[in-house]
């Protein structure tokens, strides 16, 4: 047995030597693809992009929830942890995703009508995920309403929302306070530490010739001083966000008289307070609408800022808004003022009239001069409905 196993052994050996033999043949087959190859033989390894991009974001996206993790746990030790905001690139990432299409593509899925038996359960999902109160609307019945379009601009019980009458401004729709306060160095807050350009917001000061009032122009120190009409007065603003189980419709916040309209196209990201806490003047990249006029005091604005699947915006007395199209000029606004010469008042709104409605759930920012004693009846976070105080002087 020896003899013939070191025969074996000695035929292997000197195939190995010669590149002949099975162990041989594959060993020069291996050699000749190496010497072939460009580069180490560790990168010719296929790359493989969809778990590479999943393995990336689930990193990403882990690290980002340990940081807010530990965020969460100095403020509930009462440490102050400034706002984690997303840089040029995150912004830039976020607006490339065709959200103005896939809003369009929504509004025209909510216009179709949905088969009477398919109703009911659609309708009742979309409750029970988002909390909705069918008791307050004015149609209970929900195969009353023929597509999703409907049900989201269903209107209330009349009694559902008394109007409150001793106060001079109430909450012009259902939603969360995001923010309130004064106006401070052209800077308003959109939640607690971000903040965006009040002149960005709400575009050059050439809606004047609308206002039949006396401006402070001689000097002015700042973008928010020609805001300010009498003496004695600041400018205050405040934030109501509308979720999507909210009532989708709004109305006047006082008595005032609306002389214009400013109109900008833009993007529509999400404007979530999670969002709104992440991306820095979020309202100033997102398609709006500003109404503004004057009331008893000075300066009122109105703005009904669009978010995804949220592009239309609807004016129920401006018949020319047409919003969410699909192309416009980047940083472009479209001015319509109320005033002409068969109508020097403009249009004017009754505290708690019908004003408008968004096709799903969205933000209204009011910004308004008043007198220095005003004073906000809110908490941030606070749940709040149409016709309820803001608050008083």
């Amino acid at each position: 047995m020896a003899a013939p196993l070191r025969r074996v052994c000695f035929s292997l050996f000197s195939g190995l030597r010669r590149g002949t033999g099975s162990s041989g043949l594959r060993w020069s087959r291996q050699k000749t693809l190496f010497s072939r190859a460009k580069g180490p033989p560790g990168l010719q390894a296929r790359v493989r992009p969809l778990p590479l991009l999943i393995a990336t974001g689930s990193g990403y996206l882990g690290y980002d929830q340990y940081g807010r993790y530990k965020d969460r746990e100095l403020q509930k030790l009462g440490i102050e942890v400034p706002p984690r905001l997303a840089n040029e690139l995150q912004v830039t990432i976020y607006k490339s995703i065709p959200t103005r299409l896939l809003s369009r593509a929504w509004g025209r899925l909510n216009q179709v009508d949905l088969p009477t038996w398919l109703r009911k359960p659609i309708y009742s999902l979309y409750i029970w995920t988002f909390g909705v109160n069918m008791k307050e609307a004015a149609v209970e019945d929900l195969q009353h309403y023929r597509n999703l379009g409907e049900f989201f601009r269903r209107k209330l019980k009349p009694q559902a929302r008394p109007v409150c009458d001793s106060h001079c401004v109430i909450s012009p729709a259902d939603g969360k306070i995001l923010h309130f306060g004064r106006v401070k160095n052209c800077e308003v807050e959109q939640v607690k530490g971000v903040t965006y350009s009040l002149e960005t917001f709400l575009g050059p000061y050439t809606w004047a010739e609308s206002l039949a009032i006396n401006r402070n122009e001689d000097d002015p120190s700042s973008f928010q001083d020609l805001l300010v009409t009498k003496e004695g007065n600041e400018l205050f603003h405040c934030v109501v966000y509308l979720a999507p189980g909210d009532y989708h419709c709004f109305h006047s916040p006082t008595d005032w008289r609306v002389a214009h309209r400013r109109h900008f196209p833009g993007s529509l990201m999400s404007v979530n307070p999670g969002v709104a806490r992440w991306i820095k003047e979020l309202f100033c990249h997102n398609e709006r609408v500003v109404l503004s006029g004057e009331w008893t005091h000075g300066f009122f604005s109105l703005t009904a800022v669009g978010a995804t699947n949220v592009g239309s915006i609807r004016i129920y007395f401006d018949k020319e808004l047409h919003t969410n199209n699909p192309r416009y000029n980047k940083g472009s606004y479209n001015d319509l003022s109320y005033v002409s010469n068969n109508n020097r008042e403009g249009v004017s709104m009754r505290k708690g009239e019908h004003l408008g409605e968004f096709n799903l759930g969205s933000t209204i920012v009011l910004l308004f001069e008043a007198p220095r004693d005003f004073t906000f009846s809110l908490t941030a976070g606070q749940k709040i409905h149409f016709g309820e105080p803001l608050g008083t002087m």
